[in-house]
């Protein structure tokens, strides 16, 4: 896969460099260039890019181009070590040179620049200093105004005095012209996708305006899974869910996609849910799910709002807060804490908003518990000094860490790389309500409300006591082609032998799809249609005259053999069901991967639900305790740069990853 890219004026240099190029002189005189560059043997090595970028033939590497191949020649000498042609070269060129050049080179190698590095900064060190200034704005996630900083400024100053930095509006430049080059890479990589899965993620930046994030995920014909942003826009609160299905599909359409390519939708809008499945299926006939994250913080939120939680919480939070502000008692803590060995452990307040910091809140104080008592104790008699907490209120804290704690190990698991497909989401909250309720069987009556009340919601979302509704669910699906919980033990025996019936169902559909005249999977066979029920039926033969198969003797004695009436498909299903488990620190599409010629008809299926993420964006952001880099600092983005500046970040790695690997 290569990288096409647009044409870009070169309007970066200093004004003389720019009028020399066009062949004006100094003063204003035009003289015809003395040299052709074209007939250089470098560009043997080269195809140009419009008027300001030439790309190397040999490792597809773009290179900045201001009618000198200084920068060109030492890249094949640095980085494809072809020294031999370009010494001799470098011989030729000197001597077709204009003469103008040439004095100026001869001055750049007068002794007194020898004698300091860095009295001059040659044309490809300014270059490459400007690529990497770009690409520290859109990987660090940097305004274009950071070259505009006084200590930036001074930093570059420093390492290199006679280095002038790029304005804002030459970064601008540079910054759509590698947008275009890496959308239109990702353009040409969605086009290999079998289907694409949207999610959408909405987030507020630090003037409180609503964004819009849409990232395709799919698995590509490797089984490598891909989540790469498409689009980031400003959204007006209005028109937050009433427009969704018409923004993704103007998206689809940028990006040469169709509205069919898309399998379902992964949203974060918990409180608009119904309203944003109903719209995406009538309009679209998408299928929508909401992000486990949110769902799941909705679930612990209901458990945590029991009222003799909610007063030992804010006991709690007083506490951690007396001790953060009140310099004696933090130093009178901090002493106690040093004789008994314990400095390394520290208070947290937790974030209401985040939940896993309420766990830490509770288990910092349970793990300071006596030091802290001790403290208090000694601090009653002052007026600023805050209540201790009750001896149930302890207990309460103390039984409540276990409930919670096992809630945070699902969590930990679903982060895990191989975890983050929607199909490791119903084993994970089917072993949150067993574990939980496991727990709270011996406890006191307060546990147990916020353990009913967890589960009730988690069976409420996801429907758990509702067999067909549960059966609707993708993540189900996606668990059974997952080959480590294909064994789907959170279903009982009835609900499994229908979900078998519903993929066979779905296999037929796959193969009996008009789309499906070609093989299904590169290189394999065509897909057998005998779905007829009439046993024994194969596609006509000339040899024998017949259609239908001769019966064997043994039949007589045992009976027809199952698998010589069973449609191909289905004993492909049969096959991959009987197939021992994997391991489960095993990746699923690892093990797809060197599979796929076994099944391949099931392995399409899979292909499409094994696409589906557990959370909207990367888990380790949703089940973080703290704000993400990338949310701090998108934040204070400016809008008419955030789009490029998050599709390149995103996106930039991923992208040069694969066009090796498929160039490879």
């Amino acid at each position: 896969m290569v990288f096409n890219t647009y044409n870009m004026p070169s309007n970066f240099g200093t004004p003389s460099r720019r009028k020399r190029e066009k062949g004006i002189n100094l003063d204003g005189t035009t003289t015809p260039l003395a040299v052709d560059r074209r007939k250089s043997k470098v560009w043997n090595y080269y195809t140009k890019l419009g008027d300001a970028y030439v790309e190397c033939n040999v490792c597809k590497k773009q290179l900045s181009f201001h009618n000198s191949t200084t920068t060109m020649r030492e890249h094949l000498v640095r980085k494809h070590s072809i020294r031999d042609t370009l010494l001799s070269q470098l011989k030729e060129e000197q001597a077709s040179e204009p003469e103008e050049i040439l004095s100026k080179r001869s001055r750049q190698d007068s002794p007194e620049n020898h004698l300091c590095p860095l009295a001059s900064c040659s044309e490809p060190r300014t270059d490459m200093i400007t690529d990497l200034v770009l690409e520290m704005i859109f990987r660090d996630l940097h305004p274009l105004s950071v070259v505009e900083d006084k200590g930036f400024g001074l930093l570059i100053g420093y390492l290199e005095p006679n280095f002038s930095l790029p304005s804002p509006a030459q970064l601008s430049s540079m910054l759509w012209h590698k947008y275009y080059v890496v959308k239109q890479h990702l353009e040409q990589y969605l086009h290999t996708a079998e289907s694409i899965v949207l999610s959408v993620d909405f987030w507020v930046n630090l003037p409180n305006q609503p964004y819009l994030t849409i990232t395709a995920n799919f698995i590509d014909s490797n089984w490598s899974f891909a989540r790469c942003i498409m689009e980031t826009q400003q959204v007006h609160e209005n028109e937050r869910k009433d427009s969704l299905a018409d923004k993704l599909s103007s998206v689809l359409v940028e990006f040469g996609s169709t509205v069919k390519s898309v399998f379902c939708v992964m949203h974060d809008c918990l409180s608009d849910m119904l309203a944003i499945s109903e719209q995406l299926l009538k309009l679209h006939s998408w299928t929508s799910i909401c992000c486990a994250g949110h769902m799941l913080h909705h679930c612990i939120q209901a458990g945590l709002k029991v009222e003799q939680v909610q007063e030992a919480l804010s006991a709690a939070r007083h506490i951690v807060s007396f001790f953060q502000q009140d310099v004696k008692a933090s130093c009178s803590l901090y002493s106690k804490l040093e004789a008994m060995n314990k400095i390394k452990l520290k208070l947290v307040m937790d974030v209401p908003s985040r939940w896993l910091t309420t766990i830490e809140m509770c288990e910092s104080l349970l793990d300071l518990k006596w030091a802290i008592m001790s403290v208090l104790e000694e601090q009653s008699k002052h007026a600023s000094a805050v209540q201790n907490l009750a001896d149930h209120q302890w207990k309460l804290l103390q039984d409540l860490v276990p409930i919670m704690r096992t809630v945070k190990i699902a969590t930990s698991f679903l982060r895990e790389e191989q975890n983050m497909s929607t199909s490791s989401l119903m084993p994970c909250v089917h072993g949150i309500v067993t574990t939980i309720g496991q727990q709270s069987e011996d406890s006191t009556g307060t546990i147990k409300t916020v353990v009913n009340n967890i589960k009730s919601e988690i069976q409420k979302m996801w429907n758990l006591l509702d067999d067909q509704k549960l059966l609707e669910n993708p993540a189900v699906l996606a668990s059974f082609l997952d080959p480590r919980f294909k064994e789907v033990r959170f279903l009982n025996p009835s609900t499994r032998g229908e979900l078998h019936s519903k993929v066979k169902k779905l296999l037929s559909e796959v193969c009996s799809s008009p789309e499906q005249s070609t093989p299904l999977l590169w290189g394999h066979a065509e897909c057998k249609m005998e779905l007829s029920d009439a046993g024994g039926h194969f596609p006509y033969n000339k040899e024998r005259g017949t259609g239908v198969k001769s019966q064997s003797i043994y039949d007589l004695l045992l009976g027809k053999d199952p698998t010589e009436s069973m449609p191909e498909i289905h004993q492909q299903l049969e096959n991959y069901i009987v197939e021992p488990l994997c391991k489960r620190s095993a990746s699923p599409l690892d093990w797809w991967r060197s599979n796929e010629h076994r099944f391949p008809v099931v392995a399409k299926l899979a292909r499409q639900y094994l696409a589906i993420p557990a959370t909207a964006v990367l888990p380790q952001r949703v089940f973080s305790t703290t704000e993400s880099p990338l949310e701090h600092r998108r934040a204070v983005l400016s809008p008419e740069h955030l789009d490029q500046i998050l599709f390149l970040h995103q996106n930039v790695d991923f992208l040069e990853s694969m066009k090796n690997y498929m160039n490879t």
